[in-house]
């Protein structure tokens, strides 16, 4: 035990926060915003550290990402000062990016806080998409809820 406390002590001191992104790394800025080999000009927008190494294990974004540490939540008392959305707005509105992606959760607190950000990313020249909700792969549709169906035929392509 007295070995995995210490590399649980020495994870601890050597853990930093991106000051860029808001990503977990052993130095800041963290590995990804280092990356020459990512696109700029994306960012991709979510809740948790969680949720950008689930993008990174799946290897389906190559652009950058910024972690914003929570959704907006009336009921939980999280407000907009809550969450890291200075940087985010400071990082878009230098003009070098194009697209911002919100990748937030299919939930009404998710959806709140990709409507407020879309209105903050307004004036800026970067466009603003969200990924795509739906029928799961693999999914039947008998299991599914009223929301999930409505969304997925909606959002039909």
């Amino acid at each position: 035990m007295l070995p995995l406390a210490r590399a649980l002590a020495e994870a601890a001191m050597s853990v930093k926060t991106c000051a860029q992104c808001g990503n977990l790394d052993s130095q800041d800025p963290c590995g990804v915003c280092t990356d020459a080999e990512r696109d700029r000009s994306i960012i991709c927008v979510v809740e948790s550290v969680g949720d950008l190494w689930a993008l990174e294990r799946a290897r389906v974004h190559g652009g950058l990402y910024h972690v914003l540490g929570g959704t907006l939540s009336p009921l939980s008392g999280t407000g907009p000062e809550d969450l890291h959305v200075g940087a985010l707005l400071d990082r878009v509105r230098d003009g070098r990016v194009s697209e911002v992606i919100l990748a937030l959760s299919a939930t009404v607190d998710g959806a709140a806080t990709a409507h407020w950000l879309t209105d903050r990313l307004a004036g800026t020249s970067a466009r603003v998409t969200r990924v795509a909700q739906g029928v799961p792969i693999g999914g039947a549709l008998d299991v599914l809820d009223d929301g999930t169906l409505a969304t997925a035929l909606r959002a039909r392509r």
